[in-house]
């Protein structure tokens, strides 16, 4: 079987040099000509764990090939994955401008049978559009002929996608024909045999589970961060919090850390176009609109305990920051928490000096030189007034206090991420602020 994956972004090339992994012949597309001419030679865009070297070897089997125009392979695959990106419109919904491109595209050179796959995330009533668009085409040239329109949402975890595609925990795929369903068993066989689990729905429920998803992960993390807060104002520890009620088997461990908030590119844009979506229907979901609200509270917790600490005094102190990405293990920095609160310094006129593994280039391309970026956790510390922990990286883990109260001007710790053992911090001699401690 050969495949077709129409964009090239985080989980368009996930997907596609995945597929090429478990034998398939894939031909990813993107009209960025630079990124398809780095690809070509192995050169990933995104920082992954595991894509470079499955990039290369596939490349090497000459299982996966790049082109910058769809209508150079249309003639030679069955499957085309439309993995394009759906950014938020100016009201918060998904902007579906690319995804209805491709299909217009799609529809217009075709010449035979076809099965149309929505990868990207996009909201319930997308794939209608898209098979309308593709019929639309079609009428245009005054051909009549055969083709399926499929929703197969993805439910990669940045950092760790390359295993989440090749060991699923579930595959979901909305069908409206038993030809299309045909493909997908035979498209999906070499991860069924491995026993993870093809679920088949209509196509309206398969675009809603998607969203649905990440909504509840969404509100998981701000019911917590919520619960954190509380938690400061009476005096309990959200830690021992978290472990209590994570052994409740209804509600279990996973998604209740508090922090400063979540960010990425799943998420913020996931939890607003739900809502937008409700709000077409004359529905308001309040739940959402909440978890939202809280989230971008919580992005500034860090801030306001800074100038709490300092009576509202910042101006000309060396911050140093630890962590820029929204997370670990990708240099991903969209809707980053560490965004708002260097806003937050900067207006308070700090001198804010920040290292993270692998995402300052990005920031960078974001902010500028707006901040100063070091290469090492040492360079950022130094006659530092205040260190903000953002991002739990693993090289940060095992931050020795002594080194704390050696290096900065005044050893002050705001652990974002609650990653730090405030007794060991508090007894060596570094004042010590966590969430929800």
């Amino acid at each position: 079987m050969k495949i077709a994956i129409v964009g090239t972004g985080y989980v368009g090339l996930v997907t596609g040099a995945c597929l090429a992994e478990v034998g398939f012949e894939v031909y990813c597309i993107d009209i960025d000509e630079s990124k398809i001419a780095k690809l070509k030679q192995g050169e990933s865009p995104i920082y992954e764990p595991g894509l470079d070297n499955i990039l290369k070897t596939n490349i090497e089997k000459g299982r996966l090939h790049f082109f910058n125009d769809i209508k150079c392979v249309l003639d030679e695959v069955e499957v085309i994955f439309s993995a394009v990106g759906t950014p938020p419109d100016e009201d918060g919904s998904a902007d579906l401008k690319y995804v209805l491109e491709v299909a217009r595209t799609i529809g217009a050179h075709m010449k035979d049978y076809k099965l149309i796959i929505t990868k990207s995330t996009v909201p319930v009533g997308t794939a209608a559009l898209v098979k309308e668009t593709v019929h639309n085409e079609l009428q245009k040239r005054g051909c009549e002929i055969l083709f399926d329109v499929a929703s197969n949402p993805e439910f990669l975890k940045e950092g760790e996608a390359v295993n989440d595609f090749l060991h699923p925990d579930r595959i979901v795929v909305g069908v409206e024909s038993d030809r299309a369903k045909a493909i997908f068993e035979k498209l999906y066989h070499p991860f069924v045999i491995n026993g993870h689990p093809l679920i088949f729905t209509d196509i309206a429920s398969s675009e809603m589970i998607k969203y649905a998803a990440n909504a509840m992960l969404a509100t998981r993390i701000s019911f917590m961060n919520d619960i954190a807060n509380l938690c400061e104002i009476v005096g309990a520890d959200v830690s021992m919090v978290k472990k209590g009620i994570g052994r409740d088997a209804r509600i279990g461990t996973k998604f209740l850390n508090s922090g400063v908030g979540y960010g990425g590119s799943c998420l913020p844009k996931d939890v607003k176009a739900l809502i937008k979506t409700a709000e077409k229907q004359q529905y308001s979901l309040e739940v959402l609109k909440a978890v939202e609200k809280v989230n971008e509270t919580q992005k500034s917790i860090l801030f306001h305990k800074l100038e709490k600490y300092y009576n509202h005094d910042l101006k000309d102190k060396k911050i140093a920051l630890l962590g820029l990405a929204f997370k670990p293990n990708t240099d991903d920095i969209r809707e980053a928490p560490s965004l708002v609160i260097i806003e937050h310094l900067r207006k308070a006129g700090c001198r804010v000096y920040a290292y993270d593994p692998v995402a300052m280039t990005e920031t960078k391309r974001k902010i500028g030189d707006a901040i100063h970026y070091c290469t090492t956790i040492d360079e950022a510390i130094t006659h530092a007034d205040a260190l903000l922990l953002v991002t739990e990286w693993h090289e940060f883990r095992t931050l020795n206090p002594e080194k704390l109260i050696s290096l900065m001007n005044h050893p002050v710790l705001f652990d974002g991420r609650n990653i730090y053992d405030s007794v060991e911090m508090q007894n060596a001699g570094v004042t010590y602020f966590g969430i929800g401690r």
